[in-house]
């Protein structure tokens, strides 16, 4: 991953004090330092590009409500993104490789051996593996159902990878107006999945 400076690694673990105390603008933020690196780790396993998009959704969604399980002593704020990506994503592959109407071929990358040997790991349990696919069609219907300012904007931001800058300047709207209405979607986004999830 690269050197990670202890400035970096501060503003990281801050950003995940504030999302801690429910601050969405902290979670944003996180978004924007990190979506590339956590996506491009979910595309190694996963080469369908929509189910990619749906795993960086929930990566961010379970940082969202896992922050506080954050433990330095397992590595850098980074480091457990990325980590949660991975599990996220092979819990994914693993779900479309039950599901007798799919066939899902092995990732083409020189780490496929090391996912093979992950995606074995996994619980075989028909309660785990539906987890995923139950995560993946609430988060699909929470999004479905935001005002659609708030959706494309999230959809734009969390399954295209634009950052609020690049989406205030594709959109023609102030920053300031991209933040609100992302940060309202995530709180809409939050109240559906609690009541769904």
């Amino acid at each position: 991953m690269g050197h990670v400076s202890p400035s970096d690694i501060a503003a990281d673990l801050d950003l995940l004090k504030r999302i801690v105390t429910r601050d969405e603008r902290a979670v944003a933020e996180l978004y924007d330092r990190h979506s590339r690196l956590v996506f491009s780790v979910i595309r190694r396993i996963l080469r369908s590009q929509s189910d990619a998009e749906d795993v960086l959704q929930e990566t961010f969604v379970r940082v969202w409500s896992r922050a506080d399980t954050y433990d330095p002593s397992l590595g850098s704020p980074a480091t457990w993104l990325t980590r949660i990506a991975r599990n996220r994503a092979v819990d994914r592959l693993r779900a479309q490789r039950t599901r007798a109407d799919v066939d899902a071929p092995a990732p083409d990358t020189k780490e496929s051996g090391e996912i093979r040997t992950a995606v074995a790991a996994v619980s075989d349990r028909p309660d785990v593996r539906a987890e995923g696919v139950a995560m993946a069609t609430a988060l699909r219907g929470a999004v479905a159902r935001l005002p659609e300012m708030q959706r494309v904007l999230i959809e734009a931001a969390y399954f295209e990878g634009y950052t609020h800058q690049e989406l205030a300047a594709r959109f023609a709207v102030p920053l300031g107006t991209v933040k609100t209405r992302i940060r309202a979607g995530l709180t809409a986004l939050r109240t559906n999945l609690e009541q769904t999830v």
